[in-house]
């Protein structure tokens, strides 16, 4: 991993089981944890901007490449990707950096993931802040009822396949993979996760994450930490209907922010329009 993106950013190695997770640190070392959680096609670098303002207000902030992203935590087997394993990879990483409790924010599939850890370790989770991703029982209520968001995430049916989905995304100088970013993250971000990804076995493994979802993943119970929301009105996978339903699966404090005009990217393409809320939750529950 490069700490490029991020000046005076602090590589870290934080070890969970048998595997290794390349991180990125940045902020006081004594100052309340902020773990921030990328989706796909991303890497811990698309949290560059809102690690640094974080890192300014006192936090420690601390962004993972995640499960077969690290080239030390890429198993084979697609099991391995399963949504629990995911899951207490979190929690690991939080233990290897001695965080007893500590703020969650997470994008795309590291909102996916974010929802069942505040679920499941509220006792740890200070606050929860997801971008995009609808809370996964909101999102099975309306895909059984929205041809829309069906619709919206047909993409899924692509990534599921092995073979096909690394053959379409990669031909053409990953002609296809370049457009998944919408023109809407920064170009040196972009030829980074492009040439990552192109690395033998790296797109299989992130596209695992899709190849191991179950129902099992959609069972999460509703959320009693103090959580804020945020999704764009232009997001690619998400639908209005979902984010709106998302409302009834948080009976702990809940803000839930739109923002119009805004695609699935929040945290590359406008990132002071999530940091500073983002940061106002922080501070309301430190």
């Amino acid at each position: 991993m490069s700490a490029a993106h991020l000046a005076g950013a602090e590589p870290l190695t934080l070890g969970h089981g048998s595997l290794e997770f390349d991180a990125l640190a940045t902020g006081p070392h004594d100052g309340p944890v902020v773990l921030f959680l990328h989706g796909f096609p991303e890497f811990a670098t698309c949290w560059r901007s809102a690690m640094a303002e974080a890192a300014r207000a006192g936090y420690r902030a601390v962004a993972v490449d995640q499960r077969g992203y690290s080239p030390g935590a890429r198993p084979d087997s697609v099991a391995d990707y399963k949504g629990a394993n995911l899951v207490a990879d979190v929690l690991g990483f939080a233990d290897a950096l001695g965080a007893d409790r500590f703020h969650l924010v997470g994008h795309d599939w590291g909102g996916a993931i974010a929802w069942p850890v505040a679920a499941g370790a509220p006792e740890r989770v200070a606050t929860l802040t997801v971008l995009s991703t609808a809370h996964p029982g909101a999102l099975s209520e309306v895909l059984a009822e929205s041809a829309e968001q069906r619709e919206h995430l047909a993409y899924f049916d692509l990534f599921r396949t092995e073979g096909e989905a690394e053959r379409v995304l990669l031909a053409d100088d990953a002609a296809a993979l370049r457009g998944v970013y919408q023109e809407r993250v920064p170009d040196d971000l972009v030829e980074d996760n492009v040439r990552r990804l192109s690395e033998p076995g790296a797109l299989t493994a992130a596209l695992n994450w899709y190849r191991a979802m179950g129902s099992d993943d959609y069972q999460v119970p509703p959320i009693t930490v103090p959580t804020l929301y945020l999704w764009g009105s232009e997001d690619l996978a998400f639908t209005r209907q979902a984010a709106e339903r998302t409302a009834a699966w948080v009976s702990g404090p809940y803000r839930f922010l739109p923002l119009e005009g805004a695609t699935h990217w929040l945290p590359e393409e406008d990132p002071e329009r999530i940091i500073s809320p983002m940061l106002a939750h922080l501070r309301a529950y430190s």
